[in-house]
């Protein structure tokens, strides 16, 4: 049987522009983030979601950001950094966290 010719990211017109480990400063109304995607093989760990105050649980594809206004080298500390799921980061502007 024949292969399917498969479309590179590039080619897909809702292709990621920041792929899996790349870090890139997103503009929002809060000021200016550096926003790094973190693949689901990438993360051995528990973190809690400030979007949605829920568990952003191992081994799941999420957004890790952080103030780009920081004070190491510009591009935030360690300690500002904030794991969040990706759809909660997509919603931020239009729903505050839960409590």
């Amino acid at each position: 049987m024949p292969r399917r010719h498969r479309r590179s990211a590039g080619d897909r017109p809702d292709a990621d522009p920041a792929p899996s480990g790349l870090q890139r400063i997103e503009e929002h109304p809060d000021g200016a983030w550096v926003v790094r995607r973190v693949s689901g093989a990438g993360s051995d760990k528990t973190y809690r979601c400030p979007g949605c105050d829920q568990e952003v649980r191992p081994h799941t594809p999420h957004v890790v950001a952080w103030p780009a206004d920081g004070a190491i080298g510009g591009f935030g500390d360690v300690g500002d950094r904030r794991h969040w799921h990706s759809p909660c980061w997509a919603a931020r502007g239009r729903r505050g966290p839960r409590r």
